[in-house]
């Protein structure tokens, strides 16, 4: 055998045995804790409901369409003028 023929066995063989030193440990057990199990997952919100003046001037954000800035601002106003013109009428009813 040559030398070059001897490295390479020695370093394939060091390969094979260094091998199972950097293996993947097994994952440890998962912890049962009565406090995780009682409480309500934080991860997951429920969507949130949008009123109807919202979806209103949504429509017609998009009917406009507006992008960024000027649509933000443009249903911040509508949504206000939405409201402000349902509680109207119901402080006439009194």
């Amino acid at each position: 055998m040559t030398f070059t023929s001897r490295l390479a066995v020695v370093a394939l063989a060091s390969l094979l045995a260094t091998g199972t030193a950097f293996a993947q440990t097994a994952a440890p057990a998962a912890k049962t804790d009565t406090k995780t199990t009682t409480a309500a997952p934080m991860d997951k919100k429920a969507p949130k409901e949008h009123s109807a003046e919202s979806l209103e001037c949504s429509k017609q954000a998009d009917a406009k369409g507006l992008h960024g800035k000027e649509r933000k601002k443009f249903r911040s106003e509508c949504i206000k003028t939405a409201k402000a013109g349902m509680a109207a009428p119901a402080a006439d009813k009194k």
